[in-house]
C-alpha cells in the first residue's frame, strides 16, 4: 500500500471522528435542554392517572421460601404527590419548539387528537415565553416549547421501536400544526436504555400473596363487613391495610377481584398481596400481612395459605421479614423509594 493510500485511509478515519464527535456534541446539547428540571404547577390538563396495573410476577413468597412467580397482574396504591420534573433516567423526551408561542389550550387539544391514547405512560411540561419551566400545559398560558416524557418501561415490558417510531410520529404531527421544529434522542438509545431500565427493576420487583381460604363460599355482604371490622379501608379502586402516613402496605381482593368492585354474591377466597416497590419499607412487612391474615381466617374460621396453597407457619414470619427488608433496601440503593411517586411509574 502506498503512502498516498494510507494518507486517504488516515484522512478518512479523522473526519469519521469528527462527524461521531460533532454527533455526540450535539446530542448532549439536546439531552442537556430536555433533561433540565421543571417545577410543579397546580393546573395539567394533559396530566390523567396512570394506566391500569400489570404485574411482571404473580404474587407469591420470595423465591428461596415458596419458589418461581409467574406472570399476572396486581394492584396499586394511591402515591403521595412529589414535584414534577423530567427524568433522564426513566424517561425520553421529545422535545418541541415552537416558531412562535402557541396557546396551551390548542396544545391539549391537538395532543390528545394526535398522540394515540393507548401509548405508553406520557408526562408533559412546557417552557413560556419568559423562560420559567412548569409540568403540564398551564390554563390560558403561550408555550415557547412543549416536552413530552415518555416512560421507558414498566411491569409491562421495555418500549419498543415500534412504540418509540408512533410516538415520534405523533409529536412530529402536533410540531407541523404549530410550525415547530421536534428534537430528540436516536431511537436505538431509546430502545436500548428502555431495555436496561427493565432488566434492572425485573431485578428489584417482588409481590408476595397470601390467601384466606374459606371453608365454604360465604355472602359477600358478610366478609366484607368483616374486613372492615378487621380494620381495611377504602383506597382509591381498592381494600387495603393503611399505615399511619395514608400508604397502603398491602391490599386485599375476593376472589382474585379487587373488593370494591367484586360483583359475586359469594366469596370463597379472600387474597391478600403485599406488592414491595409501591409499599413502604416496613421491617415486618411479611408478619404484619400474615398476622392480619391470621386475624380474618379466625373470624371466618378459614385458614391462612401461601400462593401453593401451604398453610403458613408462624414460625417463618421473622426470616420472610428479613428477606423482605433486603429488598427494600436493594430498591432504594437503586433509586427508587419504595412506595414513591416515582417508583410507582416504573413499577405499575
Amino acid at each position: 500500500m502506498s503512502d498516498f493510500q494510507i494518507g486517504l485511509i488516515a484522512l478518512g478515519v479523522v473526519i469519521l471522528l469528527g462527524v461521531l464527535a460533532y454527533n455526540w456534541w450535539q446530542d448532549r446539547s439536546v439531552r442537556k435542554r430536555m433533561q433540565a428540571q421543571f417545577p410543579q404547577t397546580e393546573e395539567d390538563p394533559l396530566l390523567g392517572g396512570l394506566p391500569p396495573v400489570v404485574g411482571r410476577k404473580e404474587p407469591g413468597l420470595p423465591d428461596d421460601v415458596a419458589g418461581e412467580r409467574h406472570e399476572g397482574t396486581h394492584t396499586r396504591r394511591d402515591v403521595a404527590a412529589e414535584p414534577d420534573e423530567v427524568d433522564a433516567v426513566c424517561e425520553a423526551v421529545i422535545d418541541i419548539v415552537f416558531a412562535q408561542p402557541v396557546q396551551s389550550g390548542d396544545l391539549a387539544e391537538a395532543a390528545k387528537a394526535l398522540i394515540p391514547a393507548d401509548v405508553r405512560p406520557l408526562r408533559y411540561f412546557s417552557e413560556l415565553p419568559d423562560g420559567a419551566h412548569c409540568a403540564g400545559l398551564p390554563a390560558g398560558q403561550a408555550c415557547a416549547s412543549l416536552q413530552i416524557a415518555v416512560l421507558l418501561a414498566n411491569r409491562s415490558g421495555p418500549m419498543t421501536d415500534i412504540e418509540w417510531s408512533q410516538l415520534w410520529t405523533a409529536a412530529q404531527a402536533l410540531a407541523e400544526k404549530f410550525d415547530g421544529a421536534v428534537e430528540g434522542p436516536e431511537q436505538d438509545d431509546v430502545v436500548a436504555q428502555a431495555a436496561a431500565l427493565d432488566a434492572t427493576c425485573a431485578g428489584l420487583d417482588a409481590q408476595v400473596g397470601l390467601a384466606v381460604q374459606l371453608p365454604s363460599p360465604l355472602p359477600a355482604a358478610r366478609v366484607r363487613d368483616t374486613v372492615i371490622e378487621a380494620g381495611f379501608a377504602r383506597v382509591g379502586a381498592h381494600m387495603a391495610w393503611v399505615a399511619e402516613s395514608g400508604a397502603a402496605r398491602f391490599t386485599l381482593m375476593f376472589d382474585g377481584s379487587p373488593a370494591p368492585a367484586f360483583l359475586a354474591d359469594r366469596v370463597g377466597r379472600i387474597d391478600l398481596l403485599l406488592d414491595l416497590p409501591n409499599s413502604p419499607a416496613d421491617a415486618q412487612a411479611f408478619s404484619r400481612m400474615a398476622s392480619v391474615g391470621r386475624d380474618l381466617a379466625q373470624r371466618l374460621d378459614a385458614v391462612l395459605v401461601d400462593d401453593q396453597g401451604r398453610p403458613v407457619s408462624e414460625a417463618s414470619d421473622a426470616t420472610i421479614d428479613k428477606q423482605l427488608a433486603a429488598m427494600y433496601a436493594q430498591l432504594t440503593q437503586a433509586g427508587f423509594a419504595p412506595g414513591s411517586e416515582r417508583t410507582a411509574r416504573l413499577f405499575s
